[in-house]
């Protein structure tokens, strides 16, 4: 082929980066229909051959809200801001579901696709953004339940719930955003993934689920909001139970600190990438 035709051919040069590099989103918006099989794959591979299949959605966090009810509610007497105790227990354990198992998929899901990885280029950031993706099917059939619960116990959402929208995408930033990190990080050390459920439990009693945030005066109840997952639990109840609980300067702090662990996960992601083929 003559020198001059050769030039004009299109061409991708795929080199390693060196120090900190942008996030190339708009590469990721290129490759958006590999997110959409990806996070298909993912709901495909979690209920494969099981018994109960989608069930497990709901079973798990109904059965959480028993085991709380039971001690917290009926034996330790915990106040649950004038509501009954289980749909203010479950009403938490939702958003929080949602959470634990973005966190606890999105943390090992770089070693998980190490063939993927290895064989083909792609954004790498498409993998664990489609494991935290996945996770909306379960919270959809966690939260109908929600629903019914309310029903039963005559409870009618107010205005409030139409910043629930902001809550639900708060819990994915918070998942996503740590979820990027441990990723990251669980390719070079794996021991991130025997970490993880020690986290994943301390970070539970860290949030006012088997409790509420009232507990707290004021100025801590801000300064508690440095858990992201503080301002998602009480914005929920807020927003669909209607408690007296109103977030107020705490969904701040969580958001911004949400906003601060995803940024900062996703650089650290993008950081470590060049090494993950090598590594994993």
């Amino acid at each position: 082929m003559p020198p001059a035709l050769r030039s004009e051919r299109p061409h991708i040069r795929i080199q390693a980066s060196s120090g900190w590099v942008s996030l190339k989103l708009r590469e990721l918006w290129e490759y958006r229909e590999l997110l959409y099989f990806l996070t298909w794959r993912d709901i495909k591979v979690r209920y494969k051959q099981t018994v109960l299949g989608a069930s497990w959605a709901i079973i798990q966090p109904f059965f959480t809200m028993i085991v709380f009810s039971l001690f917290f509610g009926r034996l330790g007497k915990m106040p649950s801001d004038g509501l009954p105790y289980p749909i203010f227990s479950y009403a938490a354990l939702v958003p929080w579901s949602f959470f634990a198992y973005g966190l606890a998929q999105s943390s090992n899901s770089l070693v998980s696709s190490s063939n993927l990885i290895k064989k083909i280029y792609f954004p790498r950031l498409a993998i664990p953004i489609a494991t935290v993706f996945s996770g909306v099917i379960d919270f959809i059939l966690a939260f109908v339940v929600l629903l019914a619960m309310m029903l039963w116990y005559g409870i009618v959402p107010t205005l409030n719930i139409i910043w629930l929208p902001l809550f639900v995408l708060l819990t994915f930033v918070t998942a996503l955003g740590v979820g990027l990190w441990l990723s990251a990080l669980n390719v070079k050390y794996r021991d991130v993934r025997y970490v993880v459920p020690f986290l994943t439990q301390f970070w539970m009693f860290a949030t006012p689920i088997a409790y509420s945030s009232s507990l707290l005066s004021p100025p801590w109840r801000t300064v508690y909001g440095i858990n992201p997952m503080v301002g998602v639990v009480e914005g929920f109840r807020w927003a669909l139970l209607g408690t007296d609980t109103r977030p107020g300067p705490m969904i701040l702090v969580s958001s911004i600190a949400a906003l601060l662990i995803l940024v900062s996960g996703a650089f650290y992601f993008r950081r470590m990438e060049k090494g993950f083929a090598d590594v994993v």
